[in-house]
């Protein structure tokens, strides 16, 4: 499954770049789309039906692109993958997809894990830490975990910062009984 959606993860970016489309407006209507498959059952089951015409599931897509206002980057997109028969695939290919434009615009994914809500001040400061820390741009996702007592969990890819107060009591407890 990796090799495929990598494969139309890199195309898809490739013509986003090749074609000077905006990456985020393109990946926030490709997001969208993958919403709407994931929220309804039905559309799921007409995509993924072989004995559904891809006309036909073409045809449906163009009615949802009019009425979304999704533009003719994504709707090709959308198309090609009903044409090879991958939309089961169209979730992960996003996501890589996603991932594929962070990497061409020199992005890392952050997700900030708090005890309480950040205000914009503390996102600044913690962002602009994880650049200077990464050399990259940061995109930053916020998430609330009160169990961490204190301060925040950073995790960029398969890296963890802990500046939580748990963390600290936890490498404290650790000091203590060696």
């Amino acid at each position: 499954m990796a090799s495929v959606t990598n494969v139309y993860a890199r195309a898809f970016a490739d013509a986003v770049f090749d074609g000077r489309h905006d990456p985020d407006k393109t990946l926030r209507e490709a997001q969208a789309v993958t919403d709407l498959v994931a929220a309804s059952k039905e559309l799921r089951a007409v995509w993924e039906a072989p004995s559904i015409t891809p006309g036909q599931k073409r045809a449906v897509l163009d009615a949802i692109v009019a009425r979304q206002r999704i533009s003719r980057i994504v709707r090709n997109f959308v198309a090609v993958l009903i044409d090879h028969r991958r939309m089961n695939f169209l979730g992960p290919v996003v996501k890589q997809f996603e991932l594929e434009l962070n990497q061409r615009m020199g992005f890392t994914e952050a997700e900030i894990t708090s005890a309480r809500e950040l205000n914009q001040a503390d996102r600044s400061v913690l962002e602009s830490r994880m650049e200077n820390l990464t050399g990259k741009k940061v995109r930053a996702r916020y998430g609330l975990d009160d169990s961490i007592l204190g301060g925040a969990v950073v995790r960029i890819g398969s890296t963890i910062y802990d500046g939580s107060v748990r963390g600290q009591l936890e490498r404290l407890k650790q000091a203590i009984s060696s």
